[in-house]
């Protein structure tokens, strides 16, 4: 995908329109967690960051929607994942584009990403 926007609207905007729901019902997930959540593009995806630090990433494909929470992330919810049939990777997983977003789990990984960045000492 060429670089061709410069916020996350732009970037929804390059997909189908049903794509687009699906990336915008995410973004509004993401962002129920905590309303004040700075917006950017990181690795050409759609990102956020809490008190200055990445949060998480995603990022629309021809099949899924990848969602990058970062490796802890990743690790703390692996049995979700694979009690749900979503393919995933150390830092990543797979949410199938024909079906619907997994509110539920996005809210968790959220959740414990903001735990995480809180806890770390600066």
């Amino acid at each position: 995908m060429k670089d061709t926007f410069k916020n996350i609207d732009d970037y929804i905007l390059l997909f189908p329109i049903t794509v687009q729901g699906k990336l915008i019902e995410l973004r509004k997930a993401i962002h129920s967690q905590v309303p004040d959540l700075e917006e950017y593009i990181g690795y050409q995806m759609p990102a956020f960051k809490h008190k200055g630090k990445p949060l998480v990433y995603f990022a629309g494909y021809k099949k899924h929607i990848g969602f990058y929470p970062g490796a802890e992330g990743i690790k703390n919810f692996e049995k979700e994942f694979e009690e749900r049939n979503y393919k995933f990777s150390k830092g990543a997983v797979q949410f199938p584009i024909e079906e619907d977003i997994p509110l539920d789990l996005i809210q968790k990984i959220v959740t414990f990403r903001i735990t995480e960045i809180e806890q770390k000492k600066s």
